[in-house]
């Protein structure tokens, strides 16, 4: 409309509206494709944390179960969420699950990630999909971590969480797969746009790149990463023997590892790390400034690492001479700790 006011060729209006029409297409049927889903079953948001609040605020069950080890856009969306237990490696505890479903006939919601956004534990979405339907429950998993690196059960959830910069996309595009038995009611209401699950105009250009890597991830560049990783793993651990691995007796993704110190804070060695140039985190990657003790190391039982683990994660742009530079930092901040602890 501006363009016609100002004088503009109303044809133009239209031609650009196909072209956005056409990139939006384009975009769902790859992300469909990346996930096994048919395009009209992917809604695009702002990213992860809209799709999960769009997932737990919109899909009509009032009883919600929540892995204890989720993502805080989860634990946060809504305050009378069951927390579901996981045992001492990080993954769920599928009894606790079948008991928690049959304690009610009151359908529910179960959340559960696909793998874990801090040590890559990977969860029995399987199990949880064929318990939680067996108590007519629909299932929520957020699979941010796991698109792109891992194949699995995840996409058969009724409802499935995506984030477009986690691999090689944009920052600002995410997406809800609706299933088939995941109806969900819009939580941005005011426009026909998303089939009318999410009102507001789309990030277009963030949500073509979105399309763009959702064709292009995968394959031999993830599991070069995991040798990369599992290297890296191998050396930080030789150079502190004190060392522990969150989840190492799990299967994780490829590219994550959560890997604590036996004497030096999370926070130290983030800001050692950093001082030499390499971005690591104190759990959460989006709660890096916050230096928070792990509530997923809690989760596991693991409360004497909550303060200590840090996380490293590989991506698409990480080489092996960063996993090295990685692992000769690590050493050289073991080092000078001793020294200091020893001239102390």
């Amino acid at each position: 409309m501006e363009a016609i006011a100002r004088g503009g060729n109303p044809s133009s209006v239209h031609r650009d509206g196909r072209r956005a029409r056409a990139l939006l297409d384009d975009a769902r049927e790859a992300v469909a494709g990346l996930v096994g889903a048919r395009p009209r079953q992917i809604v695009f948001t702002s990213g992860g944390t809209e799709a999960n609040n769009l997932a737990l605020r919109g899909c009509g069950r009032a009883r919600l179960l929540v892995s204890a080890v989720e993502h805080p856009s989860v634990l946060q969306v809504r305050d009378d969420g069951v927390t579901i237990p996981v045992d001492a490696d990080g993954c769920l505890d599928l009894v606790a699950l079948e008991r928690l479903l049959a304690e009610t006939d009151e359908p529910a919601l179960v959340s559960v990630m696909a793998a874990n956004n801090e040590t890559g534990v990977i969860q029995p979405i399987a199990e949880v999909i064929e318990l939680a339907h067996r108590h007519g429950a629909l299932v929520h998993s957020d699979a941010v971590q796991a698109a792109g690196k891992i194949t699995g059960a995840w996409a058969e959830a009724d409802l499935v969480t995506l984030s477009a910069h986690k691999f090689g996309g944009l920052q600002g595009a995410g997406a809800l797969v609706v299933g088939n038995g995941g109806a969900i009611t819009a939580q941005a209401r005011g426009g026909g746009q998303e089939l009318g699950y999410r009102a507001g105009t789309e990030a277009l250009p963030a949500i073509a790149a979105f399309g763009a890597a959702a064709r292009e991830v995968g394959g031999d560049d993830v599991e070069q990463l995991g040798l990369w990783r599992d290297t890296l793993e191998d050396s930080m651990k030789l150079a502190v023997p004190g060392a522990e691995v969150l989840g190492g007796k799990a299967g994780r993704l490829p590219n994550t590892l959560a890997l604590a110190h036996p004497a030096i804070d999370a926070e130290t060695m983030v800001m050692s790390f950093d001082l030499q140039g390499i971005s690591i985190s104190a759990g959460s990657a989006c709660s890096s400034g916050k230096m928070a003790a792990s509530h997923v190391a809690q989760a596991m039982g693991r409360s004497d690492l909550a303060r200590r683990a840090v996380r490293l994660s590989l991506g698409w742009s990480t080489t092996r001479a960063d996993c090295e530079r990685a692992a000769e930092v690590w050493s050289i901040v073991h080092a000078r700790h001793a020294n200091t602890s020893h001239a102390a």
